[in-house]
């Protein structure tokens, strides 16, 4: 393994395979200072991500920076009660943070709408950063109603976790689009993959990181533009599907009926012998009929991205980072 490699995280392999992410010491305090500093300064941090995973270990640097052991929730599934009951046992006079998914600050928020005390617990953090996908705005609209100051985080196990915050780069943080593509630079990027030997995998790791001009800059393979200085990521380019000769974004037809419709919905592709691919909507809440559906999404994003099947399921299968498992559903949607 190459000297300055620290710490190998793997990713979650979400939507394509894993892969291990060599990180030097280095890019891991930079992005940890700076996340402090966008933050307002060191504090005391509640763990509650898996630590095999950037988002956790983050949490573990930031603490090692700040010099200040985290609050640690117990394993085996998140409890938003658990959670909140373990910020009342926080030292008042720290600042407090946490890192969450989308998945769990919605826990949060159905506690804490129903529970005065929870809310106040909540709205005693000084930040609370939510990331590993994409936060829907009803979400968010619910966390600004009770007073949760939430940061949006963008970034990857390449870019030493979260380093794009509320669409704006942290310090040092260089960002840009080329072709539609948002490209990541600066000093917390990654050495690059290691292979089955732990030495670095230069033909996977040229696939994803490039020099422009004598920088380096990682590939992430999502789509978005920038506009004023901010960022906004509008899905993943790999999540594009050819249904009857026109593009769909499966993360388009998603964030439109994550709008409210059906709150938990997961879109994935299903092979069509008349369409070549269609959406499929996954979900594990009662969701309206598929011909309401199919109206809303064509009339929003066109005819082509209406969805062909709704597919009800006991509940969404995790990643233990907190993502749906997206390759697991496509089986499913394959099978039905």
């Amino acid at each position: 393994m190459p000297q300055r490699v620290a710490v190998v995280v793997e990713t979650s392999g979400s939507s394509g395979p894993p892969k291990r992410v060599a990180l030097s010491t280095a890019a891991l305090l930079t992005s940890a200072s700076a996340t402090l500093a966008e933050l307002g300064g060191p504090g005391r941090w509640l763990l509650c991500l898996p630590t095999h995973y950037v988002a956790g270990l983050q949490v573990l640097v930031r603490s090692l920076t700040a010099e200040a052991d985290p609050v640690v929730l117990p394993a085996g599934g998140f409890d938003a009660a658990a959670f909140l009951a373990l910020a009342r046992t926080m030292p008042a006079r720290e600042r407090r943070y946490s890192s969450l998914v989308p998945v769990q600050l919605a826990r949060l928020l159905d506690l804490a709408e129903r529970d005065p005390a929870a809310a106040e617990a909540l709205r005693s953090f000084d930040a609370l950063l939510i990331g590993g996908q994409a936060t829907p705005q009803p979400l968010r609209d619910r966390a600004a109603a009770l007073g949760a100051r939430i940061r949006l985080t963008y970034g990857s196990s390449e870019t030493s976790g979260g380093c794009v915050y509320d669409g704006v780069p942290l310090h040092d943080v260089r960002m840009r689009v080329e072709n539609g593509q948002v490209l990541l630079g600066g000093p917390t990027l990654a050495e690059g993959y290691l292979d089955a030997d732990g030495a670095i995998d230069h033909e996977r790791s040229a696939a994803a990181f490039l020099e422009i001009d004598g920088e380096r800059w990682y590939r992430t393979g999502d789509a978005g533009s920038i506009v004023d200085g901010r960022l906004r990521v509008t899905g993943r380019l790999d999540r594009v599907i050819v249904s009857g000769g026109e593009k769909v974004s499966l993360d388009s037809v998603e964030a439109v009926l994550r709008e409210g419709t059906v709150p938990d919905a997961v879109v994935v592709r299903r092979a069509d012998e008349q369409w070549g691919e269609v959406p499929v909507v996954v979900t594990a809440e009662e969701a309206p009929a598929l011909t309401d559906l199919r109206a809303l999404i064509a009339d929003r994003l066109g005819r082509a991205a209406a969805p062909a099947a709704v597919l009800p399921v006991g509940r969404i299968p995790l990643l233990a980072s907190g993502k749906p498992d997206r390759r697991a559903l496509e089986v499913l949607a394959e099978q039905a």
